[in-house]
């Protein structure tokens, strides 16, 4: 059965009330067109109105949404020829960053995402998507032959952020990202980088510096999720949505930082409701800015990431300290 947010009700029990009268229709012979008609605008407005207004914490929930598609749905939808590889060469095959070769609109490129399950079984194998280090070394093996091969690089970040655990602190995570970050700003080829769900902290970053970063409308990226900062700031679960808002992690937020270059939009209702739909708009913004990125040189990729990310931020420094 679907899954449905809170704020999703009241849109869905419209939707139920045009199923039972299709059906009714169909099972009695009777004409209720004028009454879907009606229920359909109604519909319509409701999720016009409702998500004009979605509050950040509202769209982090969308994020998050169990149906929403994945980095693998998108895969699917956009690419052909995936030739799916595994291991890092050093510790082991970490399922929640899968990636390989593959055909985007005919012409090869590497694709990286990170993966979370559809059920219990999918999440235990990919870790709910927290990657470990050995997920961050498998994303860098994959993204250093696309450098040889001279593909471009495509990267589909879902995900709430790096495995906390004890294995990842001994197989040193941080230096995994470390050594991504520096790596990814020295490719030679055009990288595209996409948020299609949960942009988190280090997580996120350790496959997301590229020439290009979009993010999904309903998609959010942050230096820590709204819970954990609602622990550490306020010590009170109940100032989650507080913190959603003091973070400004949405698209339309990220967008006005310059920390992201485009939000990609989704079909009525979000992602979720049209995973073809969703696919669709989110291959036109790949492809027209890979056909921009084309155009440039491999000097220019290298230059272009590394401005992109110096720009990112803003600081002052107090009167007298300079030398």
């Amino acid at each position: 059965m679907p899954a449905v947010l809170e704020f999703e009700k009241s849109l869905v029990e419209l939707e139920d009330k045009v199923r039972q009268l299709r059906e009714y229709s169909r099972s009695q012979g009777v004409d209720v067109s004028h009454g879907i008609g009606l229920l359909e605008d109604r519909i319509a407005e409701t999720q016009t109105q409702l998500f004009a207004n979605l509050t950040p914490w509202q769209r982090v929930q969308l994020a998050r949404h169990p149906d929403r598609p994945y980095p693998k749905d998108y895969f699917q939808r956009l690419l052909t020829d995936f030739l799916e590889l595994h291991g890092d060469r050093r510790f082991a095959d970490d399922q929640a960053i899968i990636g390989g070769f593959a055909k985007f609109d005919g012409e090869p490129v590497m694709v990286i995402g990170s993966q979370k399950g559809r059920n219990l079984k999918e999440n235990v194998r990919s870790n709910f998507g927290c990657a470990n280090p050995e997920g961050y070394r498998k994303a860098l093996r994959l993204m250093q032959l696309a450098d040889k091969a001279k593909l471009p690089i495509l990267s589909f970040v879902d995900t709430p952020g790096a495995y906390p655990g004890i294995g990842g602190e001994e197989r040193h995570v941080a230096e995994a990202i470390a050594v991504n970050l520096r790596e990814m700003f020295k490719f030679q080829v055009p990288m595209i980088i996409v948020v299609v769900g949960e942009g988190g902290s280090g997580g996120a970053l350790g496959i997301g510096v590229g020439n290009r970063v979009l993010i999904m409308e309903n998609a959010y990226y942050s230096v820590i999720t709204p819970e954990g900062c609602a622990a550490i700031l306020w010590r009170d679960a109940s100032a989650t949505p507080q913190a959603a808002e003091a973070l400004k992690l949405t698209s339309a937020d990220l967008l006005r930082l310059k920390l992201v270059d485009e939000i990609v939009p989704e079909p009525a209702g979000g992602a979720h409701r049209e995973f073809d739909r969703a696919a669709e708009l989110l291959g036109q913004a790949i492809r027209r800015n890979l056909q921009e990125l084309r155009a440039l040189s491999p000097a220019e990729w290298v230059a272009q990431r590394y401005e992109k990310f110096r720009r990112m931020g803003v600081f002052s420094e107090p009167e007298g300290i300079r030398p």
